[in-house]
């Protein structure tokens, strides 16, 4: 039998050099711990990051540049500004403040009132109710609505008469989505604002008030029409129509800080709004006037189909990036391509000088809507490009002002355009 000692440990001259590699292969990755573990946490951080976020950090801010001057000279208080192809983010940019008393900068995600910008979003609510057979656009509005059964048309007028007479046919619902209806802009009751009341009353009131004018023989720019699409989509759905607006496209579709009532953190993100001062010289901060106080407050405060929304860059993005995909977004159909096609081509009889679809305003080339206060998005489907212009803006203090708008259009499709 034979017996084994314990063998002295080798000398590092008498280590093999498979076991020295071995060491260090062993202590290599422990020294670099710190570093590995900053670079996943890097990693793990830029995943979570909004693609929009990561468009804003990375590279130069060319539309930045250009609209800071309006910044110095006091003209824009700050401004939000996205670029987006049918499947990405390519640009968003932030110049300004969000407050300038408090000099808080404008964010990526800061929020703004939409105004108008509201309206081509509930009329492609309502296309969904046509693309699913439950109203169709030739249809007269009392079909659904029957308040405005005989209702009559102003055939003329003066301060001691108004003659009044049937129309030659009722309003139907591609006049109250095209600005032809003859409905007036707001009610009597839309005042001070246009909030105060539950939906159905002010759609009611509208009925009660005779046409301006005949269908089709006008255009003219209607609140009570688009708000009268609103009360048709809760009427056919069965659903409030601010419920259908969030189920069927805000949750959906992504558009998380869309809503007529910002709660108590998205109000915190709110761009102050601005004009001009009385004698032209500088920018104040201004409320909202259309709207009541308190913003989040459901039980005193409605929701106005024509303008009530509030929202950010980054959602009007994607319902602008759906819109230019044909109504799909991210693998789910939104629209038919048909209801896309009515919104964004010309619906106005050729007879009337005004240009515009079913909720917005369109010229051949491009497709797009504003908003009271100076927002505005523009989608070019042969460029490819949907353009976001967030501002808050009551009036601007002077005609450098209205340049703003078109600087930014201009720059965004240089820089970004095929």
């Amino acid at each position: 039998m034979h017996s084994f000692s314990r063998a002295a440990p080798l000398t590092d001259k008498e280590t093999p050099r498979w076991r020295l590699l071995l060491g260090a292969l062993t202590i290599f990755p422990i020294a670099l711990m710190p570093i590995l573990s900053r670079f996943i946490f890097t990693c793990a951080l830029t995943a979570a990051l909004p693609l929009s976020l990561l468009a804003q950090e990375a590279g130069p801010k060319p539309v930045a540049a250009k609209l800071q001057p309006f910044v110095d000279s006091h003209v824009l208080a700050g401004a939000v500004t996205l670029v987006a192809t049918r499947d990405k983010v390519l640009d968003l940019e932030t110049v300004g403040y969000a407050d300038v008393a408090a000099k808080k900068s404008m964010e990526p995600d800061s929020l703004f009132w939409i105004a108008s910008m509201s309206k081509p979003i509930t009329v492609a609510a309502l296309m969904m109710l046509v693309d699913e057979g439950k109203v169709k656009v030739d249809d007269p509005v009392e079909k659904y609505l029957p308040e405005f059964k005989g209702q009559m048309v102003i055939t003329e007028h003066d301060e001691n008469h108004i003659l009044l007479r049937k129309p030659k046919h009722p309003i139907l619902v591609r006049n109250i989505l095209s600005h032809t209806s003859g409905l007036s802009f707001k009610s009597p009751i839309e005042h001070p604002t246009l909030d105060l009341f539950p939906l159905a009353t002010r759609v009611r009131s509208y009925a009660s008030y005779p046409l301006m004018f005949e269908p089709d023989s006008k255009y003219q720019y209607s609140n009570e029409g688009i708000n009268t699409a609103g009360r048709i989509i809760e009427v056919v759905s069965g659903q409030k129509y601010e419920d259908f607006l969030k189920n069927r496209l805000f949750k959906p579709l992504g558009m998380k800080d869309t809503t007529f009532w910002p709660n108590w953190e998205q109000i915190a993100r709110l761009a102050k709004s601005y004009k001009g001062t009385k004698d032209k010289s500088n920018i104040e901060e201004v409320q909202v006037d259309q709207l009541k106080y308190p913003l989040d407050d459901p039980q005193s405060r409605f929701p106005i189909p024509a303008g009530g929304l509030f929202s950010t860059a980054e959602d009007i993005g994607r319902f602008g990036q759906m819109l230019l995909r044909g109504g799909e977004y991210d693998g789910k159909r939104y629209l038919s391509e048909v209801a896309v096609k009515q919104m964004t081509s010309r619906q106005t009889p050729a007879a009337l000088k005004e240009s515009y679809g079913f909720g917005y305003a369109v010229n051949g080339a491009t497709f797009g809507h504003g908003g009271a206060y100076s927002t505005n998005i523009s989608v070019d489907p042969q460029m490819g490009l949907v353009l976001v212009f967030m501002v808050q803006n009551a009036g601007w203090r002077n005609e450098d002002g209205k340049k703003i708008l078109p600087v930014f259009n201009a720059t965004a499709v240089k820089t970004f355009g095929k």
